[in-house]
């Protein structure tokens, strides 16, 4: 079915585009939601009064996006994640991570509209990524992806007994061996004991 695009959609096409589509997908999305118009005698008329109108809207449009362009080129984006020791990532870098970055410079844009050699970054390095902007205008961004610095807490080291040193002591002590009993010593000030005298018996 023939339909003439009354609002830009992406990636259909945009706004006086003139699209096949399914007849299903037009008369339960596209022409309840105004985004676009039988084909017509009557809309081809409308939409040629308001040519000019539209194409002034696509060059605003292409001016927009030679300026986004020269700003994205001047970007770096970094993004830091885990990897392993030889640089391969615990992780990928994908268009969602790279317009989520985008975003966060106050540039947004569909993960749709960015190309990856490859479809997602698997290693640390330098690389190039292509956002799609407005008819054939693109930015090409640099994208640098590097180690994340794993931190490792260092634990005091304890002091553990040797047990093998106080077995080998206790082995060499003989099993007959009998303990020193502790002298038993008379305090100095303790008077001496005098045997009692005879007490003679009378009869």
């Amino acid at each position: 079915m023939k339909v003439i695009l009354n609002k830009d959609l992406a990636p259909l096409g945009e706004e006086g585009d003139v699209k096949e589509v399914a007849k299903g997908y037009a008369r339960n999305y596209l022409f309840p939601r105004g985004i676009a118009f039988p084909y017509t005698e009557r809309v081809i008329k409308q939409f040629e009064a308001r040519k000019g109108e539209i194409n002034a809207r696509k060059q605003e449009k292409r001016k927009d996006a030679a300026s986004i362009r020269e700003k994205l080129e001047a970007l770096n984006i970094l993004i830091t994640m885990p990897a392993g020791a030889n640089g391969k990532l615990y992780g990928a870098v994908t268009s969602q991570t790279i317009a989520d970055e985008l975003a966060k410079q106050g540039f947004p844009v569909e993960r749709k509209r960015i190309e990856l050699t490859g479809n997602s970054f698997k290693s640390v390095g330098k690389y190039k990524v292509l956002v799609k902007l407005y008819e054939s205008a693109a930015a090409e961004v640099s994208v640098t992806v590097q180690a994340q610095e794993v931190k490792t807490e260092t634990k005091p080291e304890t002091v553990r007994p040797n047990r093998r040193r106080r077995r080998s002591e206790e082995a060499s002590i003989p099993a007959n061996a009998v303990a020193p009993v502790p002298e038993q010593t008379t305090p100095a000030d303790a008077a001496p004991v005098q045997a009692e005298e005879a007490v003679p018996v009378t009869e």
